[in-house]
């Protein structure tokens, strides 16, 4: 399956939509560019999976979630800003790695503010 210091998003989009098609490029653009493709991308349609959307909490389009490293992390909506994607989904910490981010937020003794 996935290696542990991988990162697991799940796009959700809504359809074969200009749109849709335009979301799921700048993800993949992201996890190629900015994750160094250190990251697992899975896209759901809504229409086609709305099971996955529910077990998932998702009720709009378009959600990426962070699966892992736990815990989940999610932003919806537009995803063009790739800052802000990053900084949401927990995974902008001066280039540093997932858990790496996670250990230099406790040592500040911050726990990222984000809700997720």
């Amino acid at each position: 399956m996935n290696a542990p210091d991988r990162i697991r998003l799940r796009l959700y989009v809504a359809g074969p939509s200009p749109r849709s098609a335009r979301t799921i490029d700048h993800v993949r653009r992201l996890c190629e560019g900015a994750l160094a493709e250190a990251c697992d991308l899975e896209i759901v349609d809504l229409y086609q999976q709305p099971g996955l959307a529910a077990e998932d909490g998702v009720v709009a389009a378009p959600t990426l979630l962070r699966l892992s490293p736990l815990p989940v992390r999610r932003v919806a909506g537009d995803l063009t800003d790739a800052r802000r994607v990053l900084a949401t989904l927990g995974l902008d910490a001066g280039g540093a790695s997932p858990p790496q981010a996670a250990q230099q937020q406790q040592q500040q003794g911050t726990g990222g503010g984000d809700v997720a």
